[in-house]
């Protein structure tokens, strides 16, 4: 969880370095935060606390624990990285590329070991599991809407590099998670 969680926060830098975005409710914290300035760990905590309530009926206690300390360690290591790593140029669309390969490859490491990110990852683990749908794929379209909801807000150019990178991330999940596999305890 530790790892996982940082390999997201990473990817967190990378997209707020270059001001794309990324899906999910981290998504909308990082919009959130571009629109008002507010601390993106914070925000992205407190728009996951919903989330739990579902979390808990549809995946069980441990998984919402996990899933809880996942979202708190993000939080955390969004505000922390800033501080230890000093970005002086970072290319756009590789920070759209890499930052989605690093967060895809984290979620798959916390989805792995029955964990999650809150929000729309809840969901998409939990319709997997329960009507069969590849979780990758629940996640994408659920970003690429988050995505487009931001085009209000963000410069088009970077929505586009921002679905970029949504790619990259759900390509590393749609890849390796497989319906029925890597369920740890």
């Amino acid at each position: 969880m530790l790892v996982g969680s940082l390999f997201v926060g990473l990817a967190v830098v990378f997209f707020k370095h270059t001001g794309l975005l990324i899906g999910g409710t981290a998504g909308l914290a990082l919009l959130t935060h571009y629109a008002s300035g507010f601390n993106f760990g914070l925000l992205y905590f407190l728009i996951n606390l919903p989330f739990y309530v579902f979390a808990v009926r549809a995946m069980g206690w441990v998984f919402t624990i996990k899933t809880f300390c996942a979202v708190g360690l993000l939080s955390a290591y969004a505000e922390v990285l800033p501080r230890v790593i000093t970005l002086d140029a970072l290319h756009p669309a590789f920070g759209a590329v890499m930052g989605g390969l690093l967060a895809g490859t984290g979620l798959l490491m916390l989805i792995r070991h029955h964990a999650s990110l809150g929000g729309v990852g809840v969901m998409a683990i939990w319709l997997q599991r329960n009507r069969g749908w590849r979780a990758g794929k629940v996640q994408m379209v659920a970003d690429f809407l988050i995505l487009a909801a931001a085009l209000p807000w963000v410069p088009v150019p970077l929505v586009a590099l921002s679905v970029l990178g949504a790619l990259a991330l759900n390509l590393v999940i749609a890849i390796n998670h497989r319906p029925g596999r890597y369920f740890g305890v």
